[in-house]
């Protein structure tokens, strides 16, 4: 029997000695599915005994592949695979919502942690391997595969799944996947697979679909535009005009583009699988797969959200939304205030976020767990050059809650990183 210290031990050694990029960074970056392919056929090759779906992008794949998920669970038993963790390493790998237990996980790296060196595998890598062993040892019927980093040279790109789906291009991680949007583009189109239909969630740029017309058109792959495909009145458009006039809780402003995409992907969908109309299962998305951070509300009052948008593409959304809420939240309580909690990692392009920022808000700076966290007074530091009033805070995220004072009536939005969002969550859950 496994006992809590053992398994811990286990997932320390992996942390510890294949560091996950989330924590170090681009010196974990391992592109190239050479590595994986190894691990695949030591295992036998899992990923052939179930089917898949493949999603990447920029921002939106997370969503995106915890509504397909959601949706599917109604007809199958589904593998959600997507990265990273919030609070728990296995949130990364769920089977109809429910986490990879912690004695499949413990006997899967005590079993090839020796291969792992031997190979120098990476942490995603050996975290794509748990998945597929994990998905065909439960006998999932189909598996539902988030990219951890582009697309071509992921660890993920082993599989031939059912559907591709790209959801959206934009600037990020630039120093791996190319400095424009036709660059990035071509890394995420990738996945893109000989005879398998892609769906693009947002067009984009004339650059962007030219990069995904070609692609598809050289592997012979269906391609459909989600913004084409809602608006001609077949089954997408009805799912699509359905979702929208529904309560969802995946309440953040940019799951409206996400669920042209999830509308589109279950019409592909229903001509290769018997797929219902689970309408109910996509607006109940967030609780069936146990998603978190998305728009998500940690205390009533004060109102305090939480979101793991962290990037200028996303914040072109995300920051009008968090915006619109706290003047919505004044108007109702004269006197209140509103506050960002707000932290970044180093390597982030700040200066391409700001624009979409609030700077009507008090800002507290924070630096999360990790070395990639920037130190809160130099993001203070540039955050006041760019206009905005706040300070750093030193002590850390729970610690800089604990003492704050915030009153009823008020509205407190934290993000900027995904580490913040994950310390905030941890916090909320014990207090």
């Amino acid at each position: 029997m496994m006992t809590q210290q053992e398994y811990q031990q286990e997932i320390d050694f992996i942390f510890n000695r294949f560091p996950s990029y989330q924590s170090a960074g681009k010196v974990a970056y391992k592109p190239g599915i050479g590595t994986m392919e190894a691990l695949d056929k030591l295992l036998g090759h899992p990923h052939r005994r179930f089917r898949s779906i493949h999603v990447a992008g920029t921002n939106g794949k997370g969503s995106t592949s915890h509504m397909l998920a959601a949706a599917l669970q109604k007809s199958y038993r589904v593998g959600l695979y997507t990265s990273p963790h919030l609070v728990d390493f296995r949130e990364r790998i769920k089977v109809d919502g429910k986490m990879v237990p912690q004695e499949f996980v413990y006997g899967f790296l005590r079993e090839y942690k020796e291969t792992f060196v031997e190979l120098g595998a990476s942490f995603f890598e050996i975290t794509t391997a748990l998945a597929f062993a994990y998905f065909a040892e439960r006998e999932v019927d189909i598996a539902v595969i988030e990219c951890g980093l582009g697309g071509r040279l992921d660890s993920t790109n082993i599989i031939t799944p059912e559907l591709a789906i790209i959801t959206n291009i934009g600037l990020d991680h630039c120093e791996h996947l190319g400095f424009s949007l036709g660059e990035i583009a071509a890394e995420k189109a990738g996945i893109i697979k000989p005879g398998v239909p892609v769906v693009i969630g947002e067009k984009g740029c004339s650059e962007v679909e030219r990069v995904f017309r070609e692609k598809a058109a050289q592997a012979g792959a269906p391609i459909l535009f989600a913004e084409e495909e809602v608006v001609k009145g077949g089954l997408s458009g009805r799912i699509y005009e359905e979702l929208l006039g529904r309560e969802m809780d995946l309440k953040g402003a940019c799951q409206q583009k996400n669920i042209k995409g999830v509308s589109v992907a279950l019409q592909v969908l229903q001509g290769k699988l018997e797929v219902d109309f689970p309408i109910d299962n996509i607006c109940r998305a967030a609780h069936i797969t146990g998603l978190r951070g998305r728009w998500e509300t940690l205390c009533r009052e004060p109102l305090v959200v939480c979101d793991t948008g962290h990037n200028a593409h996303g914040f072109k959304v995300l920051g009008p939304q968090v915006e619109r809420s706290a003047k919505e939240r004044m108007k109702l309580y004269p006197g209140a205030e509103f506050h960002m909690v707000f932290g970044v990692v180093a390597d982030k392009d700040l200066a391409a976020i700001v624009d979409y920022l609030p700077k009507e808000a008090h800002y507290h700076f924070v630096k999360a767990r990790g070395t990639r966290a920037l130190p809160a007074d130099v993001l203070a530091e540039k955050m006041v050059g760019y206009g905005f009033k706040g300070e750093a805070v030193g002590e850390s995220i729970g610690e800089f809650l604990k003492s704050f004072s915030a009153k009823a009536g008020d509205f407190v939005f934290i993000g900027g990183s995904t580490f913040v969002v994950a310390e905030a969550i941890e916090y909320f859950c014990v207090h």
